[in-house]
Protein backbone atom coordinates (compact mmCIF):
# COMPACT_ATOMS: atom_id res chain seq x y z
CA UNK A 1 0.00 0.00 0.00
CA UNK A 2 2.98 2.41 0.32
CA UNK A 3 4.47 2.22 -3.04
CA UNK A 4 0.96 2.52 -4.26
CA UNK A 5 0.08 5.88 -2.36
CA UNK A 6 3.64 6.94 -3.13
CA UNK A 7 2.77 6.44 -6.99
CA UNK A 8 -0.60 8.65 -6.18
CA UNK A 9 1.28 11.44 -4.92
CA UNK A 10 3.67 11.22 -7.94
CA UNK A 11 0.90 11.36 -10.47
CA UNK A 12 -0.75 14.27 -9.29
CA UNK A 13 2.34 16.28 -8.40
CA UNK A 14 2.67 16.35 -12.51
CA UNK A 15 -1.04 17.05 -13.37
CA UNK A 16 -2.29 20.29 -13.95
CA UNK A 17 -5.25 22.12 -11.96
CA UNK A 18 -7.93 20.52 -14.10
CA UNK A 19 -11.83 21.70 -13.28
CA UNK A 20 -15.05 20.11 -13.84
CA UNK A 21 -16.38 16.52 -15.09
CA UNK A 22 -13.33 16.54 -17.76
CA UNK A 23 -10.54 17.07 -14.90
CA UNK A 24 -12.24 14.13 -12.67
CA UNK A 25 -12.28 11.66 -15.51
CA UNK A 26 -8.85 12.49 -16.23
CA UNK A 27 -7.29 12.00 -12.40
CA UNK A 28 -9.48 8.79 -12.16
CA UNK A 29 -8.56 7.15 -15.18
CA UNK A 30 -4.53 7.65 -13.97
CA UNK A 31 -5.52 6.41 -10.87
CA UNK A 32 -7.06 3.58 -12.56
CA UNK A 33 -3.59 2.87 -14.61
CA UNK A 34 -2.02 3.07 -11.65
CA UNK A 35 -3.61 0.68 -9.56
CA UNK A 36 -3.33 -1.85 -12.35
CA UNK A 37 -0.06 -2.26 -12.53
CA UNK A 38 0.46 -3.69 -9.28
CA UNK A 39 0.04 -7.51 -8.95
CA UNK A 40 -3.23 -8.73 -6.13
CA UNK A 41 -2.65 -11.92 -4.54
CA UNK A 42 -5.01 -13.31 -2.15
CA UNK A 43 -6.12 -17.25 -0.61
CA UNK A 44 -8.80 -18.84 0.78
CA UNK A 45 -10.08 -22.05 1.79
CA UNK A 46 -13.36 -24.19 0.67
CA UNK A 47 -13.52 -25.29 4.38
CA UNK A 48 -12.65 -24.16 7.69
CA UNK A 49 -14.50 -26.90 9.38
CA UNK A 50 -13.49 -30.70 8.85
CA UNK A 51 -13.20 -33.68 10.17
CA UNK A 52 -9.83 -35.60 10.95
CA UNK A 53 -7.52 -36.53 7.19
CA UNK A 54 -10.50 -34.60 5.24
CA UNK A 55 -8.88 -32.51 2.40
CA UNK A 56 -9.30 -28.40 2.89
CA UNK A 57 -8.65 -27.12 -0.66
CA UNK A 58 -6.61 -23.84 -0.38
CA UNK A 59 -6.61 -21.48 -3.10
CA UNK A 60 -3.86 -18.94 -4.16
CA UNK A 61 -5.29 -16.40 -6.62
CA UNK A 62 -2.67 -13.83 -8.42
CA UNK A 63 -3.70 -11.46 -10.96
CA UNK A 64 -0.34 -10.11 -12.45
CA UNK A 65 1.00 -8.03 -15.24
CA UNK A 66 1.05 -10.82 -17.99
CA UNK A 67 5.29 -10.26 -18.33
CA UNK A 68 5.93 -11.25 -14.71
CA UNK A 69 6.88 -14.40 -13.30
CA UNK A 70 4.89 -15.68 -10.53
CA UNK A 71 6.48 -18.21 -8.03
CA UNK A 72 3.98 -20.17 -5.89
CA UNK A 73 5.23 -21.46 -2.39
CA UNK A 74 6.14 -25.10 -3.10
CA UNK A 75 7.06 -27.92 -0.11
CA UNK A 76 5.61 -28.42 3.09
CA UNK A 77 4.92 -25.13 4.06
CA UNK A 78 1.38 -25.30 5.38
CA UNK A 79 2.85 -26.89 8.48
CA UNK A 80 1.42 -27.51 10.67
CA UNK A 81 -1.27 -28.92 7.74
CA UNK A 82 0.12 -31.40 5.54
CA UNK A 83 0.15 -31.33 1.74
CA UNK A 84 -1.75 -34.05 0.10
CA UNK A 85 -1.49 -32.63 -3.20
CA UNK A 86 -0.29 -29.88 -5.47
CA UNK A 87 -2.57 -29.39 -8.51
CA UNK A 88 -1.48 -27.74 -11.90
CA UNK A 89 -1.79 -23.61 -12.44
CA UNK A 90 -4.95 -22.51 -13.95
CA UNK A 91 -4.43 -19.48 -15.83
CA UNK A 92 -6.77 -17.18 -17.14
CA UNK A 93 -5.81 -13.93 -19.68
CA UNK A 94 -7.55 -10.62 -19.27
CA UNK A 95 -6.02 -8.70 -22.24
CA UNK A 96 -2.15 -7.64 -20.82
CA UNK A 97 -3.01 -9.59 -17.46
CA UNK A 98 -2.65 -12.97 -15.93
CA UNK A 99 -5.15 -14.27 -13.72
CA UNK A 100 -3.57 -17.61 -12.10
CA UNK A 101 -5.39 -20.14 -9.63
CA UNK A 102 -3.27 -22.48 -7.56
CA UNK A 103 -4.61 -25.01 -5.57
CA UNK A 104 -3.43 -27.13 -2.56
CA UNK A 105 -4.90 -29.97 -1.11
CA UNK A 106 -4.30 -29.81 2.95
CA UNK A 107 -5.12 -32.07 5.58
CA UNK A 108 -4.51 -32.76 9.31
CA UNK A 109 -4.73 -36.15 11.18
CA UNK A 110 -4.92 -34.68 15.27
CA UNK A 111 -8.14 -32.37 16.18
CA UNK A 112 -8.00 -29.24 16.99
CA UNK A 113 -7.41 -25.65 15.97
CA UNK A 114 -5.10 -24.65 13.44
CA UNK A 115 -3.81 -21.79 11.68
CA UNK A 116 -2.45 -22.46 8.16
CA UNK A 117 0.55 -19.62 8.02
CA UNK A 118 0.83 -17.07 5.66
CA UNK A 119 2.35 -18.13 2.56
CA UNK A 120 5.17 -16.31 0.34
CA UNK A 121 4.35 -15.50 -3.51
CA UNK A 122 6.86 -14.30 -5.71
CA UNK A 123 5.43 -11.85 -8.54
CA UNK A 124 8.56 -10.47 -10.23
CA UNK A 125 10.94 -9.33 -7.82
CA UNK A 126 7.88 -8.81 -5.25
CA UNK A 127 7.37 -10.77 -2.30
CA UNK A 128 3.74 -11.03 -1.34
CA UNK A 129 2.05 -12.83 1.08
CA UNK A 130 -1.36 -14.08 1.89
CA UNK A 131 -3.32 -14.04 5.05
CA UNK A 132 -3.24 -16.21 7.79
CA UNK A 133 -6.15 -18.67 8.27
CA UNK A 134 -8.07 -20.32 11.03
CA UNK A 135 -9.37 -24.20 10.84
CA UNK A 136 -10.97 -26.28 12.76
CA UNK A 137 -10.34 -30.47 12.82
CA UNK A 138 -12.87 -31.96 14.23
CA UNK A 139 -12.57 -35.60 16.00
CA UNK A 140 -14.94 -38.72 14.37
CA UNK A 141 -17.24 -39.63 16.84
CA UNK A 142 -16.90 -43.55 18.00
CA UNK A 143 -19.61 -45.24 19.53
CA UNK A 144 -17.41 -47.35 21.41
CA UNK A 145 -20.26 -49.84 22.98
CA UNK A 146 -20.08 -51.11 19.06
CA UNK A 147 -16.80 -50.35 17.85
CA UNK A 148 -14.08 -52.76 19.24
CA UNK A 149 -11.36 -50.93 20.65
CA UNK A 150 -7.77 -51.85 19.97
CA UNK A 151 -4.40 -51.55 21.01
CA UNK A 152 -1.78 -48.97 20.00
CA UNK A 153 0.53 -51.42 17.87
CA UNK A 154 4.32 -50.16 18.37
CA UNK A 155 6.22 -48.11 16.28
CA UNK A 156 8.29 -49.63 13.04
CA UNK A 157 11.15 -47.91 11.45
CA UNK A 158 11.00 -46.68 8.47
CA UNK A 159 14.34 -46.17 6.18
CA UNK A 160 13.54 -42.49 5.06
CA UNK A 161 16.94 -42.64 2.40
CA UNK A 162 16.86 -40.71 -1.08
CA UNK A 163 17.81 -44.36 -2.11
CA UNK A 164 17.16 -47.81 -0.49
CA UNK A 165 19.34 -50.17 -2.33
CA UNK A 166 18.88 -53.22 0.49
CA UNK A 167 14.59 -52.49 -0.96
CA UNK A 168 15.86 -52.60 -4.56
CA UNK A 169 18.41 -55.28 -4.11
CA UNK A 170 15.95 -58.20 -3.36
CA UNK A 171 14.37 -57.70 -6.53
CA UNK A 172 17.52 -58.84 -8.48
CA UNK A 173 19.36 -60.57 -5.95
CA UNK A 174 15.92 -62.71 -5.22
CA UNK A 175 15.65 -64.09 -9.20
CA UNK A 176 19.14 -64.79 -9.33
CA UNK A 177 18.96 -66.85 -6.40
CA UNK A 178 16.07 -68.99 -7.43
CA UNK A 179 17.76 -69.72 -10.65
CA UNK A 180 20.94 -70.45 -8.53
CA UNK A 181 19.20 -73.06 -6.65
CA UNK A 182 17.46 -74.73 -9.30
CA UNK A 183 20.43 -75.05 -11.05
CA UNK A 184 22.47 -76.21 -7.86
CA UNK A 185 19.75 -78.65 -7.17
CA UNK A 186 20.11 -80.16 -10.93
CA UNK A 187 23.40 -79.79 -10.89
CA UNK A 188 24.04 -81.65 -7.46
CA UNK A 189 21.32 -84.35 -8.34
CA UNK A 190 23.08 -84.95 -11.37
CA UNK A 191 26.83 -84.77 -9.59
CA UNK A 192 25.25 -87.31 -6.59
CA UNK A 193 24.02 -89.73 -9.34
CA UNK A 194 27.70 -89.21 -11.49
CA UNK A 195 29.30 -90.08 -7.74
CA UNK A 196 26.99 -92.81 -6.78
CA UNK A 197 27.93 -94.66 -10.30
CA UNK A 198 31.74 -93.95 -9.64
CA UNK A 199 31.56 -95.32 -6.14
CA UNK A 200 30.01 -98.70 -7.94
CA UNK A 201 32.82 -101.18 -8.82
CA UNK A 202 33.90 -101.06 -12.76
CA UNK A 203 32.24 -104.32 -13.54
CA UNK A 204 29.15 -103.27 -12.02
CA UNK A 205 29.67 -99.48 -13.75
CA UNK A 206 29.54 -101.44 -17.01
CA UNK A 207 26.87 -103.70 -16.45
CA UNK A 208 25.06 -100.57 -15.91
CA UNK A 209 25.83 -99.13 -19.04
CA UNK A 210 24.69 -102.13 -21.35
CA UNK A 211 21.93 -101.81 -19.29
CA UNK A 212 21.72 -98.08 -20.47
CA UNK A 213 22.37 -98.83 -24.01
CA UNK A 214 19.82 -101.32 -24.10
CA UNK A 215 16.74 -98.59 -23.12
CA UNK A 216 18.22 -96.40 -25.36
CA UNK A 217 16.29 -97.70 -28.52
CA UNK A 218 19.04 -95.89 -30.45
CA UNK A 219 18.97 -98.68 -32.82
CA UNK A 220 15.26 -98.89 -33.19
CA UNK A 221 15.93 -94.98 -33.43
CA UNK A 222 19.10 -95.92 -36.59
CA UNK A 223 21.27 -94.41 -34.68
CA UNK A 224 24.03 -97.01 -35.23
CA UNK A 225 27.15 -94.14 -34.41
CA UNK A 226 25.86 -93.51 -31.33
CA UNK A 227 25.05 -96.85 -30.39
CA UNK A 228 28.03 -98.29 -31.39
CA UNK A 229 30.18 -94.91 -29.74
CA UNK A 230 28.32 -96.01 -26.27
CA UNK A 231 29.46 -99.78 -26.58
CA UNK A 232 32.77 -99.36 -27.51
CA UNK A 233 33.29 -96.56 -24.64
CA UNK A 234 31.94 -99.48 -22.07
CA UNK A 235 34.42 -101.55 -23.17
CA UNK A 236 37.24 -99.43 -23.29
CA UNK A 237 36.41 -97.85 -20.08
CA UNK A 238 36.39 -101.52 -18.24
CA UNK A 239 39.63 -102.31 -19.81
CA UNK A 240 41.22 -99.07 -18.78
CA UNK A 241 40.24 -99.14 -15.52
CA UNK A 242 40.77 -102.61 -14.86
CA UNK A 243 43.57 -103.89 -17.19
CA UNK A 244 45.07 -100.92 -19.07
CA UNK A 245 45.20 -97.65 -18.28
CA UNK A 246 45.41 -95.59 -21.65
CA UNK A 247 42.17 -97.83 -23.22
CA UNK A 248 40.24 -95.03 -23.60
CA UNK A 249 42.62 -92.60 -25.94
CA UNK A 250 44.39 -96.29 -27.62
CA UNK A 251 43.19 -97.15 -31.16
CA UNK A 252 41.80 -100.64 -31.75
CA UNK A 253 45.02 -101.76 -32.91
CA UNK A 254 46.88 -100.69 -30.23
CA UNK A 255 44.52 -101.79 -27.73
CA UNK A 256 44.21 -105.37 -28.98
CA UNK A 257 48.20 -105.39 -28.90
CA UNK A 258 48.54 -104.62 -25.59
CA UNK A 259 45.96 -106.89 -24.38
CA UNK A 260 48.34 -109.76 -26.08
CA UNK A 261 51.27 -108.64 -24.41
CA UNK A 262 49.29 -108.64 -20.87
CA UNK A 263 48.17 -112.61 -22.01
CA UNK A 264 52.01 -113.31 -22.61
CA UNK A 265 53.03 -111.68 -19.25
CA UNK A 266 50.64 -113.68 -17.20
CA UNK A 267 48.70 -110.82 -15.87
CA UNK A 268 45.75 -111.26 -18.16
CA UNK A 269 44.07 -115.08 -18.07
CA UNK A 270 42.05 -114.25 -21.16
CA UNK A 271 41.24 -116.57 -24.43
CA UNK A 272 42.50 -115.69 -27.47
CA UNK A 273 39.49 -116.23 -28.97
CA UNK A 274 38.23 -114.00 -26.96
CA UNK A 275 40.27 -110.72 -28.15
CA UNK A 276 39.41 -111.43 -31.68
CA UNK A 277 35.80 -111.45 -30.95
CA UNK A 278 36.44 -107.55 -29.19
CA UNK A 279 38.65 -107.06 -32.48
CA UNK A 280 36.09 -106.93 -34.60
CA UNK A 281 33.11 -105.78 -32.40
CA UNK A 282 35.78 -102.46 -31.69
CA UNK A 283 36.51 -102.56 -35.58
CA UNK A 284 32.82 -102.06 -36.57
CA UNK A 285 32.23 -99.58 -33.93
CA UNK A 286 35.16 -97.60 -36.01
CA UNK A 287 33.11 -98.16 -39.13
CA UNK A 288 30.20 -96.98 -37.78
CA UNK A 289 31.95 -93.85 -35.95
CA UNK A 290 34.15 -92.84 -38.68
CA UNK A 291 33.00 -94.57 -42.09
CA UNK A 292 29.00 -94.13 -41.40
CA UNK A 293 28.29 -97.88 -41.82
CA UNK A 294 25.21 -98.86 -40.44
CA UNK A 295 25.45 -102.91 -39.46
CA UNK A 296 22.01 -104.49 -39.60
CA UNK A 297 20.02 -105.04 -36.54
CA UNK A 298 20.43 -108.53 -35.48
CA UNK A 299 24.59 -108.09 -36.15
CA UNK A 300 24.54 -105.01 -33.55
CA UNK A 301 23.05 -106.66 -30.96
CA UNK A 302 25.03 -109.82 -31.42
CA UNK A 303 27.90 -107.32 -30.93
CA UNK A 304 26.30 -105.74 -27.52
CA UNK A 305 26.76 -109.53 -26.85
CA UNK A 306 30.37 -109.97 -27.27
CA UNK A 307 30.96 -106.75 -25.35
CA UNK A 308 28.79 -108.49 -22.25
CA UNK A 309 30.78 -111.60 -22.70
CA UNK A 310 33.93 -109.90 -22.58
CA UNK A 311 33.77 -107.78 -20.06
CA UNK A 312 32.45 -111.10 -17.98
CA UNK A 313 35.25 -113.18 -19.07
CA UNK A 314 37.86 -110.21 -18.53
CA UNK A 315 36.23 -109.94 -14.92
CA UNK A 316 37.25 -113.77 -14.62
CA UNK A 317 40.91 -113.22 -15.80
CA UNK A 318 42.20 -110.60 -13.78
CA UNK A 319 43.88 -112.22 -10.42
CA UNK A 320 42.77 -110.67 -7.36
CA UNK A 321 44.76 -107.79 -6.70
CA UNK A 322 47.69 -107.21 -3.80
CA UNK A 323 47.27 -105.30 -0.53
CA UNK A 324 50.38 -102.68 -1.69
CA UNK A 325 47.87 -102.61 -5.25
CA UNK A 326 45.04 -101.57 -3.00
CA UNK A 327 46.26 -99.38 -0.79
CA UNK A 328 47.76 -97.29 -4.19
CA UNK A 329 44.29 -97.20 -5.66
CA UNK A 330 42.73 -95.56 -2.41
CA UNK A 331 45.12 -92.94 -2.34
CA UNK A 332 44.88 -92.54 -6.07
CA UNK A 333 41.03 -91.92 -4.80
CA UNK A 334 41.50 -89.75 -2.31
CA UNK A 335 43.41 -87.24 -4.44
CA UNK A 336 40.75 -87.96 -7.33
CA UNK A 337 38.31 -86.57 -4.89
CA UNK A 338 40.39 -83.53 -3.24
CA UNK A 339 40.79 -82.54 -6.92
CA UNK A 340 36.90 -82.32 -7.51
CA UNK A 341 36.03 -80.44 -3.99
CA UNK A 342 38.85 -77.72 -5.36
CA UNK A 343 37.03 -77.53 -8.25
CA UNK A 344 33.83 -77.00 -6.30
CA UNK A 345 35.25 -74.64 -4.52
CA UNK A 346 36.33 -72.47 -7.45
CA UNK A 347 32.91 -72.48 -9.40
CA UNK A 348 31.13 -72.16 -6.42
CA UNK A 349 32.82 -68.92 -5.52
CA UNK A 350 33.51 -67.57 -9.24
CA UNK A 351 29.41 -67.57 -9.29
CA UNK A 352 28.93 -65.85 -6.29
CA UNK A 353 31.26 -63.31 -7.55
CA UNK A 354 29.41 -62.95 -10.78
CA UNK A 355 25.90 -62.92 -9.13
CA UNK A 356 27.53 -59.77 -7.05
CA UNK A 357 29.09 -58.39 -10.06
CA UNK A 358 25.67 -58.58 -11.88
CA UNK A 359 23.80 -56.79 -9.26
CA UNK A 360 26.13 -54.25 -9.33
CA UNK A 361 25.95 -53.72 -12.69
CA UNK A 362 22.52 -53.32 -12.62
CA UNK A 363 22.36 -50.68 -10.15
CA UNK A 364 25.27 -48.86 -11.51
CA UNK A 365 23.33 -48.89 -14.84
CA UNK A 366 20.22 -47.82 -13.25
CA UNK A 367 20.78 -45.43 -10.42
CA UNK A 368 24.52 -44.25 -11.16
CA UNK A 369 28.19 -45.07 -10.39
CA UNK A 370 28.22 -42.77 -7.38
CA UNK A 371 25.12 -43.46 -5.69
CA UNK A 372 25.74 -46.86 -5.75
CA UNK A 373 29.32 -47.12 -4.57
CA UNK A 374 28.41 -44.03 -1.37
CA UNK A 375 25.23 -46.42 -0.54
CA UNK A 376 27.47 -49.75 -0.64
CA UNK A 377 30.71 -47.89 1.05
CA UNK A 378 28.98 -44.68 2.31
CA UNK A 379 29.30 -41.08 2.66
CA UNK A 380 29.62 -39.06 5.91
CA UNK A 381 27.38 -36.34 4.14
CA UNK A 382 24.52 -38.36 2.52
CA UNK A 383 24.47 -40.23 5.87
CA UNK A 384 23.65 -37.27 7.27
CA UNK A 385 20.67 -36.71 5.04
CA UNK A 386 18.74 -39.35 5.73
CA UNK A 387 19.23 -39.31 9.33
CA UNK A 388 16.55 -38.84 11.06
CA UNK A 389 16.39 -34.59 11.41
CA UNK A 390 16.35 -32.77 14.94
CA UNK A 391 13.92 -29.34 15.24
CA UNK A 392 15.79 -27.34 17.92
CA UNK A 393 15.54 -23.50 19.44
CA UNK A 394 19.40 -22.41 19.91
CA UNK A 395 20.35 -18.94 21.95
CA UNK A 396 18.33 -16.16 23.32
CA UNK A 397 16.64 -14.96 21.17
CA UNK A 398 15.58 -18.19 20.04
CA UNK A 399 16.76 -19.61 16.50
CA UNK A 400 14.73 -22.77 15.86
CA UNK A 401 16.06 -24.74 12.74
CA UNK A 402 16.24 -28.19 12.19
CA UNK A 403 19.54 -30.51 11.33
CA UNK A 404 20.70 -33.65 10.77
CA UNK A 405 22.92 -33.47 14.05
CA UNK A 406 21.91 -31.55 17.49
CA UNK A 407 24.40 -28.61 17.77
CA UNK A 408 26.90 -28.90 20.87
CA UNK A 409 26.99 -25.49 22.83
CA UNK A 410 30.71 -24.11 22.36
CA UNK A 411 31.49 -22.65 25.95
CA UNK A 412 33.31 -19.16 26.52
CA UNK A 413 32.95 -16.35 29.11
CA UNK A 414 32.56 -12.98 28.44
CA UNK A 415 35.24 -10.25 29.43
CA UNK A 416 34.08 -7.24 31.75
CA UNK A 417 34.15 -4.97 29.27
CA UNK A 418 31.70 -7.28 27.18
CA UNK A 419 29.46 -8.03 30.17
CA UNK A 420 28.80 -4.29 29.80
CA UNK A 421 27.67 -4.18 26.50
CA UNK A 422 25.99 -7.69 26.10
CA UNK A 423 23.44 -9.55 28.60
CA UNK A 424 24.41 -12.83 26.66
CA UNK A 425 26.42 -14.27 23.88
CA UNK A 426 25.59 -18.21 22.83
CA UNK A 427 27.31 -20.18 20.07
CA UNK A 428 26.53 -23.89 18.82
CA UNK A 429 28.58 -25.25 16.79
CA UNK A 430 28.53 -29.04 14.86
CA UNK A 431 31.52 -30.45 12.73
CA UNK A 432 34.86 -27.82 11.77
CA UNK A 433 35.44 -25.22 9.04
CA UNK A 434 38.44 -28.15 7.79
CA UNK A 435 35.27 -30.78 7.44
CA UNK A 436 33.05 -31.57 4.59
CA UNK A 437 29.51 -29.75 6.33
CA UNK A 438 30.42 -26.79 9.22
CA UNK A 439 27.28 -25.56 10.95
CA UNK A 440 27.36 -22.32 13.55
CA UNK A 441 24.54 -20.50 15.61
CA UNK A 442 25.53 -17.25 16.75
CA UNK A 443 23.07 -15.13 19.29
CA UNK A 444 23.83 -12.03 21.19
CA UNK A 445 21.31 -10.06 23.99
CA UNK A 446 22.17 -6.91 24.94
CA UNK A 447 21.60 -5.19 28.38
CA UNK A 448 20.38 -2.20 26.47
CA UNK A 449 17.70 -1.55 23.82
CA UNK A 450 20.24 -1.48 20.72
CA UNK A 451 19.76 -1.21 17.34
CA UNK A 452 21.92 -3.80 15.16
CA UNK A 453 23.34 -2.59 12.18
CA UNK A 454 23.02 -5.86 9.58
CA UNK A 455 25.06 -3.94 6.97
CA UNK A 456 28.25 -4.06 9.38
CA UNK A 457 27.62 -7.30 10.40
CA UNK A 458 28.00 -8.22 6.33
CA UNK A 459 31.53 -6.31 6.77
CA UNK A 460 32.51 -8.30 9.01
CA UNK A 461 32.43 -11.54 7.50
CA UNK A 462 35.89 -11.54 5.71
CA UNK A 463 37.50 -10.92 8.80
CA UNK A 464 35.70 -13.88 10.67
CA UNK A 465 36.67 -16.26 7.71
CA UNK A 466 39.74 -15.17 7.96
CA UNK A 467 40.02 -15.98 11.57
CA UNK A 468 39.06 -19.21 10.61
CA UNK A 469 41.83 -19.66 8.11
CA UNK A 470 40.28 -18.64 5.16
CA UNK A 471 41.98 -17.09 1.70
CA UNK A 472 40.38 -15.73 -1.64
CA UNK A 473 37.11 -14.73 -0.14
CA UNK A 474 34.29 -13.66 -2.35
CA UNK A 475 31.09 -11.97 -0.78
CA UNK A 476 28.10 -11.38 -2.15
CA UNK A 477 24.82 -10.38 -0.24
CA UNK A 478 20.93 -9.69 -0.24
CA UNK A 479 17.85 -9.35 1.78
CA UNK A 480 16.33 -12.64 2.99
CA UNK A 481 12.80 -13.24 4.68
CA UNK A 482 12.32 -16.06 7.06
CA UNK A 483 8.50 -17.85 5.94
CA UNK A 484 8.01 -16.55 9.08
CA UNK A 485 8.18 -12.99 8.61
CA UNK A 486 11.82 -12.47 10.06
CA UNK A 487 14.04 -10.18 8.06
CA UNK A 488 17.78 -10.04 7.29
CA UNK A 489 20.43 -10.36 4.97
CA UNK A 490 21.91 -13.18 3.46
CA UNK A 491 25.46 -13.08 2.80
CA UNK A 492 26.92 -16.33 0.51
CA UNK A 493 30.12 -17.18 -1.40
CA UNK A 494 33.00 -19.03 -1.44
CA UNK A 495 36.74 -19.13 -0.10
CA UNK A 496 39.77 -21.56 0.08
CA UNK A 497 41.16 -23.30 3.59
CA UNK A 498 44.56 -24.90 4.01
CA UNK A 499 44.08 -28.64 5.53
CA UNK A 500 47.11 -28.97 7.66
CA UNK A 501 47.05 -32.44 7.59
CA UNK A 502 47.01 -33.33 4.11
CA UNK A 503 48.51 -29.77 3.22
CA UNK A 504 46.38 -29.01 0.32
CA UNK A 505 44.02 -26.29 -0.04
CA UNK A 506 40.43 -26.70 -0.31
CA UNK A 507 37.55 -24.82 -1.61
CA UNK A 508 34.29 -24.80 0.30
CA UNK A 509 31.34 -22.69 -0.11
CA UNK A 510 29.25 -20.63 2.87
CA UNK A 511 25.95 -19.46 2.96
CA UNK A 512 25.33 -16.74 6.39
CA UNK A 513 22.16 -15.25 7.60
CA UNK A 514 22.33 -12.29 10.20
CA UNK A 515 19.00 -11.14 11.71
CA UNK A 516 18.48 -8.37 14.19
CA UNK A 517 15.28 -9.09 16.17
CA UNK A 518 14.06 -8.38 19.84
CA UNK A 519 17.09 -5.77 19.79
CA UNK A 520 19.32 -8.97 19.68
CA UNK A 521 21.66 -10.57 16.75
CA UNK A 522 21.63 -13.69 15.35
CA UNK A 523 23.93 -15.43 13.34
CA UNK A 524 23.09 -19.04 11.41
CA UNK A 525 26.28 -20.08 9.32
CA UNK A 526 26.95 -22.91 7.02
CA UNK A 527 30.25 -23.93 5.15
CA UNK A 528 30.63 -26.95 3.04
CA UNK A 529 33.19 -28.72 0.71
CA UNK A 530 32.55 -27.47 -2.47
CA UNK A 531 33.43 -30.37 -4.41
CA UNK A 532 30.72 -32.62 -2.11
CA UNK A 533 27.74 -33.34 -4.31
CA UNK A 534 25.43 -34.30 -1.24
CA UNK A 535 26.78 -30.57 0.78
CA UNK A 536 24.84 -28.15 -0.85
CA UNK A 537 20.95 -29.89 -1.02
CA UNK A 538 21.95 -30.39 2.96
CA UNK A 539 22.97 -26.43 3.76
CA UNK A 540 20.26 -25.48 1.89
CA UNK A 541 17.50 -27.51 3.67
CA UNK A 542 19.09 -26.28 7.05
CA UNK A 543 18.97 -22.67 5.89
CA UNK A 544 15.58 -23.18 4.76
CA UNK A 545 14.38 -24.47 8.01
CA UNK A 546 15.15 -21.31 9.60
CA UNK A 547 12.37 -19.25 11.91
CA UNK A 548 13.13 -16.75 14.46
CA UNK A 549 10.17 -17.38 17.41
CA UNK A 550 9.66 -14.05 18.09
CA UNK A 551 9.21 -12.46 14.52
CA UNK A 552 6.52 -11.31 14.04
Amino acid sequence: MKNYESRSIKIRNYIPPLKGVRGMLLISFLLLFAKMSYAQVSATVDSTSIKIGEEIRYKVQVEADSTQIIVFPEGQTFTPLEVIESYKIDTARNGNRFGLVKEYALTQFDSGQYTIPRQKVMVGDQVFYTDSLKVEVRDVLVDTTKQKMYEIKPLVEVDASLFNWKKYIWWVLIPLLLLGLIAFFVFRRKRKKEAKEEELPPYERAMMALRRIDESHLLEKDSHKEYYSQLSETARRYIDEEVYDHALESTTDELIIRLDEEIKSGALNLDKTTIEELKSVLKTADMAKFARSKPDIGTAKADRSVIERVINETKEAIPEPTEEELLADEEYRKAIAEKKRRKKIIFGSLAGVAVVAITLIIFIAVKGYDLVKDSILGHPTKELAETEWITSAYGSPPVTMSTPKVLIRNNFKLTDEQKQILKGNETFVYGSILSNFYVVVTTMSYQQQTKVDLNKAVEGVVGYLEGQGAKNITVKNEEYQTLGGAKGIKVFGNFDVKNPIEKNNKKNEYMMLNFAEKGGFQQITVIYDIEDRYAKDLAQRIINSVELRNAK
